[in-house]
Order: structure tokens, then sequence, then C-alpha cells
């Protein structure tokens, strides 16, 4: 994958001079801008990514230019991403390519619509790469037509930890000191005896009372994720071949009556149901709260903090905790799809889509993806005995100021086609936070390890947006949210049991049953594309 390109640079370059000036992607030629070898015929794509509206002019964009000839144009919003797709999408004015989140419903709209072209001749003609990297993908991203409209972004398995019950280190090693370093996960009854002992030896912290567990309210994945994990939970419920809401499931209430007893315990924050997510992390950071849910890189701002205040030892690290009677291999923190975070797909409105996927196809290549992940050789990385080695300097910018540092250089500034994982030479593809993993991700890892299960077969299943049944979902989900506060601050088990008999109650008269009904039949239509 890292041979020379010279013939395809040549083929594009070619395909550049000679259709810029018939046909073109939207703009055709730049005045400004100049492709390699001396073209100054430059082909533009107007691109819209929900992620970022910088202009496309940093040293890794130029590099991208001089490679395949063509420049973006980036067109992002400065409000609401997803208004803008809708607006775009209701007046036909969108641009040549657009990135939308892949698991809204947003998607659907642009396929049913005909706005997303399907790309599977277009893969079959300009797209070795593509393929090549994306394997099994391509046949697990396809519309229930069977054609692929989109490819992915972040795609492939990362088994990196994910939510984890996060604990300050240096005063865990006050009642566990075995376990505080040492990987070994906790159980249930271990994890409510190391609260306990937190509270009594740290009775007030800095004149405030100790706090031995805390959650971000408005990070309620990060809660329910994070306890999920704990239990083995996953997306739905599976029994008797059929596909069921999570709630459903007899290990959710075991779930719902531990939170309880930590909270009648005195063991959760009591003012966690309004803990948003500034006052969040002021708890955190000054000090008086020991532990909260979530995923390790949540806490960074607050580690920052504790760091200049309190010294290293001070740090949140994630840790593995196991209910009774779980497996603890079969523990389901690290939860992610294998099929990606966003959607890319070509519009109806690309005058040359061979171009525009041509250059997606170079993106989507090993070549492109270092280019994109890692910068300019010689610049912030060489390569040394056969593997890309970045400098010391862009390791150290990361660390001192990651989004500046993207913005400034370049580097995983434009990500686009993502692969998750190792290139061929054994490197990650994300050098930014694979390559020299900081310690709170190495400690996780280290603790949280066989968390790791892929979502994808379950993902995106529930009714389509502006039916029926997708208000009935959404009443659902509200209901859940107005009761799960509620579980979880019960003054007795029983009251916490009979809150959730309520809850399951008012779901099944809310008319969740039509819900689970699609959920199950959309679930055997992408197992038979995926045969």
């Amino acid at each position: 994958m890292l041979k020379s390109r010279t013939k395809f640079i040549t083929l594009v370059l070619t395909l550049t001079v000679a259709s810029s000036v018939l046909t073109g992607c939207s703009i055709g030629k730049s005045k400004n801008e100049t492709a390699s070898e001396g073209n100054d015929n430059v082909v533009t794509l107007k691109f819209f990514d929900k992620n970022t509206g910088d202009a496309f002019t940093d040293e890794v964009a130029q590099e991208i230019t001089k490679r395949t000839g063509v420049k973006v144009e980036i067109q992002q919003p400065t409000g609401d991403p997803l208004e803008k797709l809708n607006l775009m999408l209701a007046s036909g004015d969108y641009p040549d390519i657009v990135l939308m989140d892949r698991s809204n419903d947003i998607v659907n709209k642009y396929i049913t619509t005909g706005a997303l072209i399907p790309l599977n001749d277009l893969i079959d003609k300009y797209g070795a790469d593509v393929k090549k990297m994306y394997g099994d993908t391509l046949n697990k991203i396809r519309y229930q037509d069977g054609k692929n409209y989109y490819l992915s972004n972040w795609y492939g398995k990362d088994p990196d930890a994910v939510f984890g019950f996060i604990m300050r280190q240096d005063m865990l090693k006050q009642v566990a000191l075995d376990k505080a370093s040492n990987g070994q996960y906790f159980t249930q009854d271990e994890f409510i005896k190391v609260l306990k002992d937190i509270k009594a030896k740290y009775p007030t912290v800095n004149g405030k009372e100790i706090i031995p567990l805390t959650f971000q309210s408005d990070n309620q994945g990060g809660i329910v994720g994070t306890f999920k994990g704990m239990f083995g939970l996953k997306t739905y419920y599976q029994i008797n071949g059929e596909l069921k809401y999570d709630v459903r499931d007899p290990k959710y209430l075991d779930m719902l009556k531990y939170m309880n007893a930590l909270y009648r315990e005195g063991l959760i924050d009591k003012e966690w149901v309004v803990n948003k997510k500034e006052l969040w992390q002021q708890k955190l950071s000054n000090g008086y709260t020991f532990a909260t849910t979530g995923a390790y890189w949540d806490v960074t701002n607050s580690n920052t903090a504790l760091k200049g205040s309190l010294g290293n030892d001070a740090q949140l690290y994630a840790y593995k905790v196991v209910a009774n009677g779980v497996d603890p291999s079969k523990t389901t923190y690290g939860g992610r799809s294998s099929l990606g975070w966003d959607a890319i797909g070509i519009t109806k409105n690309c005058k040359n889509p061979e171009v525009a996927m041509k250059f997606i196809n170079f993106l989507a290549s090993e070549e492109g993806q270092y280019l994109m992940m890692w910068g300019v050789e010689g610049k912030t990385w060489n390569m040394v005995d056969g593997k890309h080695k970045p400098t010391d300097e862009i390791l150290k910018q990361f660390k001192d100021n990651f989004n500046d540092t993207a913005k400034k250089t370049g580097v995983r500034h434009w990500t686009w086609f993502i692969k998750n994982g190792l290139g061929s030479d054994g490197t990650p593809y994300d050098m930014a936070t694979k390559y020299d993993k900081d310690q709170a991700q190495i400690i996780a890892n280290k603790n949280l390890p066989d968390t790791y299960w892929d979502t994808a077969e379950f993902d995106g299943l529930t009714p389509k947006g502006g039916t029926p049944e997708a208000l009935i979902n959404q009443k659902v989900q509200d209901i859940f949210n107005q009761a799960f506060p509620k579980i979880v601050n019960a003054a007795s088990e029983a009251e916490c049991v009979s809150l959730y008999n309520k809850m399951i109650a008012d779901i099944d008269a809310a008319g969740l049953s039509k819900v689970e009904q699609i959920i199950n039949d959309n679930y055997k239509q992408r197992m038979s594309l995926w045969k």
C-alpha cells in the first residue's frame, strides 16, 4: 500500500486537466491553487463536514491537493449541523460530498430522496483501495436495496477501553492498595466496600463533605453505559430468538437495584440529577470527589487540574467492576460499532462523481490515511527501519494542546474514511491518540481488558423518523428518562422495584411492542443482507 502512486497521480491530473474545463465537480477550476507538476487547473469539491468548518489550507490539505489534483471547499454551519443538513435536503442545494452522523435518520432521508447516489459501480471502477481497506464493511453498510450509498468514517474494530468506574488513584491506594495498580477487577461487593471505606477515611476534604461517587447528569450514556457494562448488558435483550428493549432483561433490574443500594447507602452524590458538565467537572477537579462513571477521556480536564494542585498520584483512572454472577470476560464496558461514526456520500449534485470517487479512493488508501493522520513525511514523521515514526516535536505538541496542534499542522485535522487499527507496518493509523498513549489510556486498557464488543448488528434498528412508531419510540425514551432518576433515588428497594414495574407498564401502554416488532423486522433484514 505504500508503493509509489505515480500512475495514480498522472491519471488524476490528466483527468483533471480535461474535465475541469468541461465538467468538474461544482466549480472545476481554482484561480489560486495549483496541482502538482505545475498544472494550474484544480478540481474543487464542495464538502459538507459536520465536524469542521475550517478552510482546507493547512500543510496536509495542500499535500492532498498536490497528490490528487483536488481542492476541497469546506461547508459547515455555525449552528446545528443536522438542521443545516435538513435545510439543504429540503432545498436540494447540497454540495458534492456530505458527511453525516451515521446513526441519525438523516442518512436514510438522503438515500430515500435520491440525494445520495449509489457508489457500487464507481467503487468497482475507481475504488480498488476502498475495497481493500473496507473489506466486509462494505457489505455491512449496504442499504436495504443492497447498494452502497456512503462509506463509513472511523470504521473497523477498536478494542481500546471505553466506559469504566473512574477512581482517584491516591485515595484508592489508601483503602485497596492491592488492586489500585495491578489490573485486577472489583466485584460489586468489593466496590461498595471501597466506597464505604473512602467515606469513612475521608469524611471531609478541603472543608467539603466527601462524595464517594458522582455522575454527569447530561451524559446519561456514561452513567447507564458504565453500569450496563458491569452487568454484561448489551443494546437489546435477546430471548427466544427475539430482540427486546434492554430494560426487559432481568439483569437490568438487578443493575437498578444495585444503583439504588449505592444511593441509599449515601455513596452516590445526592445532587447527581442536576450535575451538568461544568458542575460535575468542578466537583472532580476540586479534590473532594473520589469516583465517577464514563469514558477515561471524559476526565482529562479534571486530571489536569488535580495534577496541578495535588500531584501526579491524584489522577482519576478507570477500573472494572464485575456484577455478581457475571463472567469477568463478558462485561460490556467497551461497546462500539465497527461500522464507524460517520457516513460520507457523493450527492447527485456532483457533476463529475468519477473524480470524487478517485479522490475518496486516495483518502481511503493506506497512503491517504497516513497523510491525513500523520502528516507529511520528513516534517512530522520519518520512515525508520521500515516503520512510521513520528517526530518527538509532533508528539509533544499533541500532548500540550491537541486541538491547536491539529489545526496548525493539519495532522489529524481532516479525518475522512478513517480506519481503526494498524497499518501494514504495524503502526496505528491514529498516531495522535494511539502511538504514544497517555497514562490514563494505558491504565484503562490494563484495567478493562476483555470489555470490547461490536455493537454493529444492533445499530440503527429503531423506526425511521416521522413514522408513528418513531413517535412511540420517543415516548418510550421520555418515560425512561423521567423514571430512571426516581428509581435510582428510591427510598427502599421495594420502592425501586415498584417504580421499575410501573415504568415497564407505562412503556408497554405507550406501544413498545410495535417498536420492538420493527426492530426485529429490521434486524432480520440486516442479517439477510450480511450473509
